[in-house]
């Protein structure tokens, strides 16, 4: 309950600091490196809880997991308070230069605003009242239920196709280890080409893909095949939802708020993806297989869905402000006429959804 409860800031809080840092086309790779940490430590768990419990320790096992797995954090906690720094301009390791350089970066991103110390509260209101924010949610909570199953259940999966458990463990590696590569390089291209829905439907199929072929086949080879196709394609998606929560909600509180209620939404999903490898079900999990493929393509549907409605919210920006090449040329207006000169996220002439 503890670990749960200190937890619970942690995920959706370095994605949302992250934001005041890095500019909408730099901040996915950013998440996504913070986010690849899951897969790549899922890569060698089996080996680091082996390596731990089978000793002949005095404590008891689960014990002595916790200690070794907790104690690094707790440590790492100390040197976090006293070394992250809040935003760009109050970093301590910054040259007079750099933070000329971080605060010019600020006014790009949101204008000439104090970023620290308030919330605007009818932007709380707007953001759940805003439809993009609750697609996001429920692809987070779609993704969530296999992200939360597969590392879980996969030693006790591969078990049941013939492997021992020795070998069950270490098979559980390399489908992580690429799903991690796989991670960095979907937020990269995300980045570069501002298609965060086109990479989640893409990343959604090949997750849907991988766990149709662990239910519908029987040949050990082909099902341990869909295991790389389904680590590939849910934690890619992972990295991507959350990047596009904060690059489409136009203030810091909307996307504080937008990171929220991803949040609440999306960690009710572990609560069925852990539910649905009942030991009975042994040694197909058909239930658990099928209920997985259908989340995980509902999460490219909804991003389907998302992305239609941020294409035609854009056009709409284009009659009320002009295109963005006529804002780079001088000729944007705000609806009464006036010349508008406010940061490029924040709601304003040049806002734009990225799609």
């Amino acid at each position: 309950m503890s670990a749960g409860l200190f937890e619970a800031g942690f995920g959706p809080g370095i994605p949302y600091l992250l934001s005041f840092f890095y500019l909408r086309h730099e901040l996915g790779l950013r998440i996504g490196v913070f986010l690849s940490a899951a897969p790549l430590a899922t890569t060698f768990a089996g080996a680091l809880a082996y390596g731990i419990t089978s000793g002949h320790s005095r404590l008891a096992n689960w014990r002595l997991l916790f200690l070794v797995e907790g104690l690094p954090t707790i440590l790492m906690a100390a040197v976090a308070y006293f070394f992250l720094p809040v935003s760009p301009d109050k970093a301590r390791f910054l040259t007079k230069e750099e933070a000329m350089v971080a605060k010019a970066r600020g006014v790009r991103q949101v204008g000439d605003v104090e970023r620290i110390g308030g919330i605007v509260w009818r932007d709380i209101g707007a953001t759940l009242l805003d439809p993009k924010a609750w697609f996001t949610a429920f692809m987070y909570f779609s993704t969530n239920v296999g992200f939360s199953s597969l590392p879980v259940f996969l030693p006790t999966i591969l078990e049941d196709m013939g492997f021992s458990s020795i070998n069950a463990q270490g098979l559980t590696a390399p489908p992580f280890f690429l799903s991690f590569l796989v991670t960095i390089f979907s937020v990269y291209v995300a980045d570069k080409t501002q298609q965060r829905g086109f990479t989640i439907m893409l990343m959604s199929t090949i997750g849907f893909v991988g766990y149709v072929l662990l239910a519908a086949c029987e040949t050990v080879g082909v099902r341990y095949f869909g295991v790389f196709l389904a680590a590939a394609g849910i934690f890619p998606s992972i990295a991507n939802i959350l990047p596009w929560v904060l690059n489409n909600q136009g203030s810091d509180t909307r996307r504080g708020t937008g990171i929220a209620i991803l949040n609440i939404i999306g960690q009710c999903g572990p609560l069925l993806g852990t539910n649905i490898f009942p030991k009975e079900e042994a040694p197909r999990y058909l239930k658990g297989m099928w209920v997985s493929a259908a989340f995980t393509l509902f999460t490219g549907f909804l991003a389907l869905c998302l992305r239609t409605l941020l294409v035609w919210e854009n056009k709409k920006l284009d009659r009320t402000y002009g295109t963005k090449l006529d804002i780079q040329a001088g000729q944007g207006v705000d609806p009464s006429g006036v010349t508008t000169d406010v940061g490029e996220e924040n709601y304003g002439p040049s806002f734009r959804y990225v799609l």
